[in-house]
């Protein structure tokens, strides 16, 4: 699956989320990915995250960060 599209995917996540706290939103996306996203999806988005054409809404950025960050080095 194509970096866009799952960038796309990831902000209707977010989209869900919209309506809680900035904090527990992030959360929320953080914990859906983790949880429901197949490791190659989640795999994918990461490797791209800093990629300037990859569009994320900043509450999926976020909480894609949180996920790189914390994967073992």
């Amino acid at each position: 699956m194509s970096p866009e599209k799952l960038a796309y995917m990831a902000n209707q996540i977010g989209r869900f989320f919209a309506t809680q706290a900035r904090g527990d939103a992030v959360d929320g996306i953080a914990d859906h990915l983790a949880k429901f996203w197949d490791p190659r999806m989640r795999r994918t988005l990461l490797a791209h995250l800093d990629d300037p054409a990859i569009a994320l809404d900043p509450p999926v950025r976020a909480a894609a960060q949180r996920l790189r960050d914390s994967q073992p080095a």
